[in-house]
């Protein structure tokens, strides 16, 4: 049976887009109305799809001990964003001429949170400076070493590789710069060896404590890495691309035009829109992906 989720409307479905973009393929399902993995859990392994109907939210799932379903159910909370009441920031960003008619046509967009912490910080440095669907092709390479479910359902049949797995054969399967697939390996044998933890009871402030020394790891990805593990609301990517692209759309660039726009540009505009900047983020995120001169 289907567990109805409750959250403050509006709820923005584009966030299944979002993720959709980036599932791997043998861990991961998703479309613009669902999405559905396989997950470890502390006492077992299982599995959840969550489906957007138009009006509400409707969660299934599989579990080896019903034990962990309080703990799924957290994580697919944060997932989502379900805690998260709207309208303040989209009262926020409304107030910004160009993100107005937007935030109208969009509301209640979502923060993409995550169901754990460690497999975020990999799939980011994985995702450094490539596109997001290069990305996804390598992240799904990555999969041949990650342990098989109990619990397979369709296309699902494992489990994303855990930093342990990563840090032992990893080295076989990464492709790309050497720099990156040094800061991947040496990430992971952190997380696995526990010299290196992150979870939702950090603050930006200790987050970027503890990975901005790591070379190889700098701004963008700790930023990114706020977003989806502590679910900060004030994060702004002035150094990101689609952000660029973004804004310029918004205002009615060319992309030609756009890419000439400067950090210091895009920081200065941001500034007005804290402490909601990192919804700003998503939505000139989603100008970019659409690649289109927003309208006047």
């Amino acid at each position: 049976m289907a567990l109805a989720l409750d959250f403050t409307a509006p709820f923005e479905p584009g966030i299944f887009d979002f993720l959709a973009a980036r599932a791997v393929a043998g861990v991961e399902e998703a479309d613009g109305e669902s999405y559905a993995r396989t997950v470890q859990l502390p006492r077992g392994h299982g599995w959840f799809r969550v489906r957007w109907d138009g009006g509400a939210l409707w969660l299934e799932q599989e579990l080896e001990n019903l034990g962990d379903a309080a703990e799924l159910l957290r994580r697919v909370r944060h997932l989502l964003n379900l805690d998260h009441d709207p309208q303040a920031a989209d009262a926020a960003l409304s107030t910004h001429p160009l993100l107005a008619p937007r935030v109208a046509s969009l509301p209640g967009v979502r923060l993409p949170g995550c169901v754990d912490p460690a497999e975020i910080l990999i799939r980011a440095l994985v995702g450094q400076q490539i596109t997001v669907a290069a990305a996804r092709t390598a992240l799904g390479q990555l999969v041949a070493l990650g342990s098989p479910s109990r619990l397979p359902v369709d296309t699902m049949t494992h489990f994303f590789p855990t930093p342990a797995e990563i840090a032992t054969s990893g080295r076989e399967i990464l492709r790309g710069p050497q720099r990156r697939i040094e800061t991947i390996m040496a990430v992971a044998g952190m997380l696995a060896d526990g010299s290196l933890r992150i979870d939702a009871n950090d603050t930006e402030e200790s987050l970027a404590a503890r990975l901005l020394p790591i070379p190889g790891i700098g701004p963008w990805t700790v930023g990114y890495v706020a977003m989806r593990v502590l679910g900060s609301n004030d994060v702004f990517l002035p150094s990101d691309a689609a952000v660029r692209n973004g804004y310029g759309l918004l205002r009615g660039d060319t992309l030609a035009q756009a890419r000439t726009i400067k950090a210091p540009e895009l920081s200065a505009m941001a500034e007005s829109l804290r402490p909601w900047r990192s919804y700003a983020t998503l939505h000139l995120w989603r100008l970019s992906g659409e690649g289109v001169p927003a309208s006047p």
